[in-house]
């Protein structure tokens, strides 16, 4: 793992980068880098979390897991926010599922280290806050498009959410996955972004989408996806600015 770390920084996470630097100096002496393989689960529904993760280049999705087995996607994380929020809204378990969407790294902090800084500053906990009104918007937002809306804007937005929370144009995700996470069959997604490479929106290959058309991509996704950009930039172009502040 050490010859990786010359190429990642805390600071590429935008939660961390957006603290003081008094604070964010105490957080670097316990973070940890780790690897997250696509498909690699943090935890699972009903877990005990142990850490708090902030991805760097990685893109992480939380699932709802039914009965049978079948799931769907609430909400995606990536170098915009944390997964573990259940650590600082009073609760040490979350019925949902933390898997990796797009392979990449992630700092994790170690459950207690979490809580002792959540407790001793206010920046944190207003940061903190913050990304969760986000995240709130997200899942709402994401429960709205899948009752109401066509397979093919719900690849869209997913496409676009992703995107944003990671460097690049490229994922790396197999349509199985996809279907998993919008909770749709396999067939649906093939169609769908059989469409998107014919308009010439996306390129697929063998799990590898590189996405071609970014402003065609934006017109024809659903009005959720620029609902949850529009709270999300509200958010954190405040957060961008105290960074700068800060450092």
């Amino acid at each position: 793992m050490s010859h990786y770390k010359e190429f990642h920084d805390p600071s590429q996470n935008l939660l961390i980068a957006s603290l003081p630097h008094t604070v964010r100096q105490r957080l670097l002496v316990n973070l940890e880098l780790i690897e997250l393989p696509l498909g690699h689960v943090l935890y699972e529904s009903g877990d005990t979390l142990r850490h708090a993760y902030f991805p760097t280049d990685s893109i992480v999705s939380l699932l709802y897991v039914m009965e049978n087995g079948d799931s769907a996607e609430i909400a995606v994380v990536g170098n915009e926010g944390m997964v573990g929020t259940a650590l600082f809204l009073g609760g040490e378990s979350t019925p949902s599922r933390a898997v990796t969407q797009s392979y990449g790294f992630a700092y994790r902090l170690p459950r207690q280290k979490f809580i002792e800084e959540f407790s001793l500053h206010k920046e944190l906990l207003v940061l903190l806050l913050r990304y969760t009104q986000a995240v709130i918007t997200q899942m709402a937002q994401t429960a709205v498009c899948n009752r109401h809306h066509s397979i093919d804007q719900q690849l869209c937005r997913w496409l676009l959410l992703s995107l944003d929370r990671m460097s690049g144009k490229n994922l790396f995700m197999t349509q199985e996955l996809i279907a998993n996470m919008l909770g749709v069959r396999r067939e649906g997604v093939t169609e769908a972004a059989g469409k998107l490479q014919k308009l010439g929106v996306i390129e697929y290959h063998r799990g590898h989408i590189t996405v071609l058309d970014r402003s065609k991509l934006e017109n024809l996704s659903c009005e959720c996806y620029a609902v949850v950009k529009k709270e999300t930039d509200r958010l954190f172009p405040l957060l961008k600015k105290s960074s700068i502040n800060n450092c």
